[in-house]
């Protein structure tokens, strides 16, 4: 049996919180020979909710806020903001009509354009204007696809531009002339603009110096370099694909509930063309959804990201209002034609609607959850089983996940995962790193779809907080989500220390988990951790993954005692060690400061006998071993 010990001395990287020195050394004994317990391939994924504007304004690339009006409610004259006039009054009129070429959002701009030709400022263009969500992101030298809608009583002639907040720098423009003829139906427009400058915080712009009337309805201006091609933003899309994610939960949370049922999402409502779908008071978190991230835009993310979807629908419950389980049938009608949305073949009424939005292959849509955090409401049992054993009987090999926590007893209906929901203060959360320890092997498997810490602990996205969320993943790891924090604006963006320790666990899913063993551990020593062998396609290589977490306010020593692997076996110049820790647990990431609490990487000198690590107070720690080629099989 060979045995090897490592000792890497890390403190140097750490700016001391409490002490610089440990005050105690614990042996941890890894069996690197060990064939060990394979971790599910899926183990980790995303939970995306339509919270914050994380869709509408975040990851969706469209930066047209309320697009087609219809934010201010179905009855006119009503609300248009965030979209403002260009011009005085006595120049420029605008007014809401039930006038729309679209059924579903019948809300369409009347615009007046009152020019005279004596007016300077009318000279200058009047018209109207939208911000975006926080300002639009135009950059020199990209291009903008501007689409709309519009009808006119006369010629028109309009200036559509992407300018400066204050209207004074034009940073794109096209010019836009219409016969009366041409103009006398609803016609879509199309233009591609292509900026001169950059401003993070620009606006859009449609304006005339002619008099007359123009009718406008749904307005999007997209980037024309999104993620993939699909629409989504690349910055934002990116920070997701880093984290290698194996699933992505959608789209909700209790933005699938509603306050009240008639505000809950609906999958059919934001799928087909987006001029046609009707958009949706989100009233849990108290804003307009134009719906361009809808049902199709959900499952194409999750396949872009190489994840699979997993589908949380409402079940006819929402925060105030239920639907008794003998009313529930038309509920459970409109999900199966939603599974055959993402699963049928082109022959089928939804499936071929899928196929017309581009997709004609089905989607991998093999897991479910039926509700939100629903179990103790009157109907859920009840409704829970009409939908239950409607999907069994179409798409047996589906996985349904129940809302009802089945960690302390037997479930009393039949399901193959039950849902887990965590949010608590740091402590607590460190304390359930073990909570899975002891939980039945037997009968449905859990499903920990949302855990954080909250309230005073977790700040902004503290390091106290990740260090937490950091120790619980290892618990479900050992064992076989998370709200991934980024903050974002117009342009900018970063991962809070949340967002962050979810890196240390990309390789988790499909690994290998080794036994392993401490030596004299107090058990009052707040330390967790894992060893893992990891195997990499691309390109094929094969690791020692070895994760710390250090929750405790004193360095920790480690020895590491590798058996059952030689000396020889480990090749140092890709070898790395990652570090997760800051000067104070409250230390968060900001626009100012975006990379102020990150993991620090840094190479392996030397790896040989009688060496050890130091684990620094408050931290994540990551030892990643390559194995050389001839040692991969172990």
């Amino acid at each position: 049996m060979w045995q090897i010990t490592f000792l890497l001395f890390l403190v140097g990287c750490q700016k001391a919180v409490l002490r610089d020195q440990p005050n105690q050394t614990l042996n941890w004994k890894i069996d690197a020979g060990h064939s060990g317990r394979l971790i599910s391939p899926n183990l980790f994924g995303i939970f995306f909710e339509e919270i914050n504007h994380a869709g509408d304004g975040g990851l969706w690339a469209e930066l047209v806020d309320n697009r087609g009006f219809e934010a201010g409610g179905p009855n006119t004259p009503s609300n248009i903001a965030p979209w403002y006039p260009i011009g005085s009054e006595d120049q420029v009129w605008l007014e809401t009509e039930r006038s729309s070429c679209f059924k579903q959002n019948p809300i369409a701009l009347r615009i007046e354009f009152l020019c005279d030709e004596n007016s300077n400022e009318c000279g200058k263009g009047v018209g109207v204007a939208n911000p975006g969500y926080w300002g639009m992101d135009i950059q020199a030298g990209k291009g903008y696809h501007v689409v709309f809608w519009l009808h006119s009583s006369g010629p028109v002639d309009l200036i559509v531009a992407f300018t400066s907040k204050d209207g004074q720098v034009t940073l794109a423009q096209k010019r836009l002339i219409l016969s009366e003829s041409s103009a006398r139906d609803w016609t879509k427009q199309e233009l591609y603009l292509e900026a001169n400058g950059t401003d993070h915080y620009a606006m859009l712009s449609i304006t005339s110096s002619k008099k007359g009337t123009i009718w406008l309805d749904q307005v999007s201006a997209l980037p024309l370099e999104t993620y993939k091609g699909h629409g989504f933003q690349v910055r934002l899309a990116k920070m997701l694909e880093d984290l290698k994610p194996k699933f992505v939960r959608f789209p909700g949370g209790s933005y699938v509930e509603g306050e009240r049922l008639q505000n809950a999402w609906r999958w059919r409502e934001s799928v087909g063309p987006w001029e046609e779908r009707p958009g949706h008071f989100g009233d849990v978190w108290g804003y307009w959804s134009d719906d361009g991230i809808g049902y199709f835009e959900f499952l194409q993310l999750a396949e872009d990201l190489g994840a699979l979807p997993v589908w949380v629908f409402n079940t006819g419950i929402s925060f105030t209002d239920e639907v008794t389980d003998t009313l529930i049938g038309p509920f459970v009608q409109d999900i199966l034609e939603g599974i055959e949305f993402a699963r049928g073949d082109i022959t089928t009424q939804w499936g071929q609607i899928r196929a017309d939005m581009g997709h004609p292959d089905p989607f991998q849509l093999h897991y479910i959850a039926v509700g939100n955090g629903d179990c103790g409401r009157t109907y859920y049992r009840g409704n829970y089983l009409a939908f239950y054993n409607a999907i069994k009987a179409s798409y047996p090999d589906m996985k349904l996940i129940t809302n009802c926590d089945g960690l302390w007893g037997q479930l009393d209906h039949p399901s193959d995962l039950y849902d887990v929901h965590i949010y608590t203060n740091a402590n607590d959360l460190f304390s359930k790193a073990h909570m899975f320890d002891h939980v039945t092997r037997e009968g449905p498997k859990a499903f920990v779809s949302e855990f954080a810490v909250t309230g005073q602990d977790a700040g902004k996205g503290s390091l106290l907080a990740a260090l937490a969320e950091g120790a619980f993943m290892i618990g479900l790891e050992l064992n076989r989500f998370n709200p991934d924090v980024i903050v974002f604006n117009s342009w900018q963006q970063y991962g809070t220390p949340s967002y962050w320790v979810q890196h240390f666990f990309k390789d988790s899913s499909g690994a290998t988990l080794l036994p392993f063993s401490f030596e004299s551990l107090n058990s009052t020593v707040p330390l967790i951790t894992s060893a893992l062998r990891v195997h990499s396609e691309n390109p094929p290589s094969d690791y020692l993954i070895l994760k710390a977490v250090n929750f405790g306010g004193d360095p920790l020593a480690l020895e590491v005692l590798l058996e059952g692997i030689n000396s020889n076996s480990f090749d140092i110049s890709q070898s790395t060690i990652t570090i997760l820790s800051a000067n104070n647990v409250m230390d968060e990431n900001s626009f100012s400061e975006p990379n102020k609490v990150v993991p620090k990487v840094r190479p392996i000198r030397s790896l040989g006998s009688n060496l050890g690590a130091v684990l620094p107070a408050y931290s994540v720690v990551s030892l990643k071993l390559h194995l050389a080629s001839s040692h991969a099989e172990i």
